[in-house]
C-alpha cells in the first residue's frame, strides 16, 4: 500500500513539473509574440510614412528590455528619415554592436554619418589592428559565447567517447575530434575574453549637445582646442566632476563641460 501512494505522489510531482514547464514555454511565446506584434506595428508605421509612431513602437520593445540589431537598425533609418542626425548614428552604432559584419548596417550609418558637421577622419590603424577587428567581427558576442558553450559540449562528448571506447582507431578519432574542440574552444574563449576587455578600456558615446567646446584642460581658462557637433561619436577616457576627457577618431583629446552624450554601452 505504501509503494502504490509513494508512486503516485511521484506521478503527481512529475505532472506539476510538466505543467510548470509548459506555463514557462506558453508564457514565453506569448512574450515573443508581443514583441513580434509590436516590431510589426512599428514596420506598417515606418512603411507609411509615420517614422514618429514607428519609434514610438520600437521604443516600447525596448522598455521591456527587448532589442535586438534590427530593431536598432530600423529606429536608425526611422530617425534618419526624421533628419536626427544624432539619434539616427547613436541607433546605427549600437545595431553594429550586435551584427558588425553586416554590410546594409555599415551603409546606412555611413549616410546618416555624412549628415553631421564634423568631418573626422580616422588615424591609420596597424595591420595588427587591422587583423584584430577582423576577428573580433567575425561573430558579435552572442555568437561567440554561443560558439563557446556548443563547442564545450562537444568537447565533453567527445572526449567522453574517447575514454569509453575500447576500439584503437575509434579512440584516435575521439581523441583527436576532442582536441581540434578543445583548441576551437581555447580561441574562442581567447577572443570573447579579448573583445570584452576591449570594450570596458573603450567606452564610446554620442555627442547630442548641438555645439561643445573641447578645452585642453579641465578648467575655461586657456583656449578652447577645437568644437565638436551633434551625432560626432567619441571615445570616453575620463571624468573629472563635471568635466569628461575626450578622444575623437583622429587621435585629437580634450575636456568637456557637462557635455550631452549618449553612452553606447548602455542597452
Amino acid at each position: 500500500m505504501n509503494a502504490i501512494t509513494t508512486k503516485t505522489n511521484s506521478f503527481q510531482l512529475d505532472l506539476k513539473k510538466v505543467f510548470f514547464y509548459i506555463s514557462i514555454f506558453v508564457f514565453q511565446y506569448n512574450f515573443g509574440q508581443d514583441f513580434n506584434e509590436m516590431f510589426n506595428k512599428g514596420n506598417s508605421a515606418y512603411n507609411e510614412g509615420n517614422f514618429e509612431k514607428a519609434i514610438s513602437h520600437y521604443n516600447s520593445i525596448l522598455e521591456k528590455g527587448k532589442h535586438s540589431s534590427d530593431l536598432y537598425f530600423n529606429m536608425g533609418n526611422a530617425y534618419y528619415r526624421l533628419n536626427r542626425v544624432a539619434e539616427s548614428i547613436f541607433y546605427y552604432e549600437k545595431a553594429k554592436q550586435l551584427d558588425p559584419s553586416s554590410d546594409k548596417i555599415k551603409l546606412n550609418s555611413s549616410f546618416a554619418e555624412n549628415m553631421t558637421i564634423d568631418s573626422i577622419e580616422e588615424l591609420p590603424k596597424s595591420q595588427i589592428e587591422e587583423i584584430k577587428i577582423k576577428v573580433f567581427r567575425i561573430l558579435s558576442d552572442r555568437n561567440w559565447a554561443i560558439l563557446t558553450v556548443i563547442l564545450s559540449w562537444l568537447f565533453l562528448v567527445m572526449f567522453s567517447l574517447y575514454l569509453f571506447n575500447n576500439k584503437s582507431n575509434t579512440k584516435r578519432t575521439f581523441f583527436s575530434l576532442s582536441s581540434i574542440c578543445l583548441f576551437v574552444l581555447i580561441f574562442s574563449l581567447s577572443i570573447s575574453y579579448l573583445s570584452q576587455k576591449e570594450k570596458e578600456s573603450n567606452q564610446f558615446a554620442i555627442i547630442f549637445s548641438n555645439q561643445l567646446n573641447i578645452w585642453p584642460e579641465p578648467n575655461e581658462r586657456g583656449e578652447i582646442k577645437f568644437i565638436l557637433h551633434k551625432g560626432t561619436k567619441v571615445n570616453l577616457l575620463e571624468n573629472l566632476e563635471e568635466w569628461k576627457k575626450i578622444r575623437i577618431a583622429n587621435g585629437s583629446e580634450g575636456w568637456v563641460k557637462n557635455p550631452e552624450l549618449k553612452s553606447l554601452s548602455s542597452n
